[in-house]
This record gives C-alpha cells, sequence and structure tokens, in this order.
C-alpha cells in the first residue's frame, strides 16, 4: 500500500430533463467516489479537468476543491460529490487530477482515468 494514495471512481448519468438535443444540448451528471486508499491523511485541495465534446472541442477547467468542498481524508475514508458539464454533442469526454496535500506536508497528484458521458444506447 503506497504511503499517499485516493482511489477514484466514476458512475455518469444522461440528464433528459435538462438537455436540449435540438439546440444541441446534451447535460450529464458524474458522481465522484474519492477513497483514501493510503496510509497517511490527505486533503484534496484542488481539481483540474480536461473536457472534451465528440467534435474535439476541449475546454480546461481548474479551481478550488470540489463542490465547495476540499475533503480531508483519513486511511479508509470516502467523499463523494455529484456535478454535471454540458455538451454541444451527444458524447463527451472527461479526464483529470486533484492535487493533494497529506498531513506531513507531502504534496501528491491523484490521476482521475478518462470516462465517457454519453446518452443512453449510443455506444457499442
Amino acid at each position: 500500500m503506497a504511503a499517499y494514495e485516493f482511489t477514484v471512481t466514476v458512475r455518469t448519468q444522461y440528464v433528459a430533463e435538462q438537455s436540449d438535443p435540438d439546440r444541441a444540448n446534451f447535460v450529464f451528471a458524474y458522481t465522484i467516489n474519492i477513497k483514501n486508499t493510503g496510509q497517511i491523511t490527505a486533503q484534496l485541495i484542488s481539481r483540474r479537468w480536461t473536457i472534451t465534446d465528440a467534435s474535439g472541442r476541449i475546454d480546461e477547467v481548474r479551481g478550488l476543491g470540489v463542490v465547495g468542498h476540499q475533503p480531508l481524508l483519513a486511511p479508509g475514508e470516502t467523499f463523494e460529490y455529484t456535478s454535471g458539464t454540458s455538451f454541444a454533442t451527444p458524447q463527451g469526454s472527461m479526464t483529470g487530477a486533484y492535487f493533494c496535500v497529506a498531513e506531513d506536508g507531502e504534496q501528491f497528484e491523484v490521476i482521475i482515468p478518462e470516462f465517457v458521458l454519453s446518452l443512453p444506447r449510443t455506444l457499442h
């Protein structure tokens, strides 16, 4: 087990009631679960996202914390939040990273693997 390690899992959902396909607006929600799988208490300080739609348009997003929080997680603790994004295409993807600081002052980055946001039944 690494001393400094968070594990990230993602669930996605198309939000039909907020979307307007006729106006090229497709809204998606994503729920992120962050678990401290390391050996030392650490705090998530900031985030960075790369958001890409199906036409190749890329948005970069950076900011402090997640949904107004900078969770401090002891080993084994989790923090879950839901956020959202919209695309002009019915499919897109996100990837990113969290910048974290452990209670001993060590700084580390947690890579968020790319995940796809897509209308139901459009991927093969």
